[in-house]
């Protein structure tokens, strides 16, 4: 076990904070909630609202994988292939979900937002929002950077970055080529969008959407840029184009380029060979994000939760952390128990901000973060350094409880 695994074993709850904690009951609706979210019970609940909300270009880019989706599919699948096996009589009055990364104490093992929930956020570097804008708003935030294999691009962003204060660089490792996306063809999406007819209707069938978020935005803010990727680009152009720059001349000597400049904490997101977690660690990455870009790259990808435990094993003390398919409480214990660190969760967050901004973000946390300690009480678990491999067997065999079927 490393020394960050036995971090979190530390409990961090007060006796007082314990004794003033329900029981775990089951979701019911929230009358306090606004009416958006009253229906909203898990994080599943806040696609179907958002597809009616949000243009359907723009929600077809978030929501969508590529080519077949066989990798979105997958990535569900693999935590089905997983059941738990909980233990009984245990005290579980004590719980805490406080986890400990990269030397700071957070109260929740996800994350997407936000500051005020104490869980640390990644903003991608294809945000609409200046990154320097998002790092005073958010402390907790972590710079997910798109780069080129250029000397110069690569230079000028680290040292961007490192002037708004980030202590965290996060590097996409798994883009030397923009994937094939035909649901992005079929629902009429491009960056930047294009105005058309097409456009325009999917705006005007969509009236909270146009005159809430979009007509609010343009008229506190302007027309949104592209801010964080090359040459700012808006949002809404006739013929822009935004510029990439050569990704697939990105290789392990930009990685060791950008570890001499930067003098933070350095992530690289993408990995699922474990050689490449190896090669990670050798080139001075603090940690890595096992991820197949939640199904929106190479299609057919192998699901993170899959080759965790491998990867997990070449890691030494580097950090290992996850995303793509996290859902549910439960996907966030299986992943820790496979080794995971910490887990991240994209889309979901996306259409609860979407619904109802920050008050949807707050109520989706609320809804993961019960689900955790809800499922941590029915395990038979106190903290999260006790969610091991043997807490898990192969539900698809089906001979029991043997020492076979308890291998993940």
């Amino acid at each position: 076990m490393s020394d960050s695994r036995r971090e979190l074993s530390e409990p961090i709850a007060s006796a007082d904070q314990a004794a003033s904690r329900g029981t775990g009951a089951a979701a019911l609706p929230d009358k306090t909630l606004p009416r958006a979210l009253r229906g909203m019970l898990a994080l599943d609940d806040f696609e179907a609202p958002a597809r009616r909300y949000i243009p359907r270009p723009i929600f077809g880019y978030v929501s969508g994988g590529a080519e077949t989706n066989a990798s979105l599919r997958g990535n569900r699948a693999a935590f089905d292939d997983l059941a738990f096996v909980p233990r009984a009589l245990v005290n579980v009055r004590a719980r805490t979900q406080k986890t400990a990364l990269f030397g700071r104490t957070y109260d929740a093992p996800f994350a997407r937002a936000a500051a005020e929930a104490n869980i640390p956020m990644i903003l991608s570097g294809a945000s609409l929002t200046p990154l320097e804008r998002v790092r005073e708003e958010g402390p907790s935030a972590w710079f997910q950077a798109y780069l080129p294999g250029e000397t110069g691009p690569i230079t000028a962003l680290v040292e961007r970055v490192a002037r708004a204060g980030y202590d965290t660089l996060v590097l996409t490792v798994d883009v030397p080529v923009m994937a094939n996306r035909e649901n992005n063809v079929r629902s009429g999406y491009h960056t930047p969008l294009r105005p058309t007819l097409r456009l325009a209707w999917d705006g005007i069938t969509r009236p909270r959407w146009l005159f809430g978020m979009f007509a609010r935005t343009l008229l506190l803010h302007g027309m949104p840029h592209f801010e964080n990727w090359g040459p700012r680009v808006p949002l809404l152009s006739r013929k822009g184009e935004r510029q990439r720059g050569l990704r697939d001349q990105l290789s392990w000597s930009h990685v060791e380029l950008m570890r001499r400049l930067w003098t933070g904490r350095l992530v690289l997101k993408g990995i699922l060979d474990k050689n490449d977690a190896k090669i990670a660690r050798e080139s001075g990455a603090d940690g890595i994000i096992v991820s197949n870009h939640g199904g929106r790259q190479l299609d057919g990808a192998v699901a993170p939760l899959r080759v965790l435990p491998g990867i997990v094993s070449q890691a030494g003390g580097m950090t290992v952390m996850m995303d793509s398919g996290i859902r549910r409480g439960t996907d966030v214990l299986k992943a820790l128990a496979l080794g995971a660190h910490f887990v991240f969760v994209g889309r979901p967050f996306l259409y609860a901000a979407a619904i109802a901004g920050e008050a949807g973000v707050r109520h989706a946390i609320k809804l993961l973060r019960d689900e955790i300690d809800r499922d941590m009480a029915l395990l038979g678990i106190t903290t999260l350094a006790e969610m091991r491999r043997e807490r898990l067997m192969d539900a698809r065999n089906f001979n029991g409880f043997g020492r076979g079927g308890r291998s993940p």
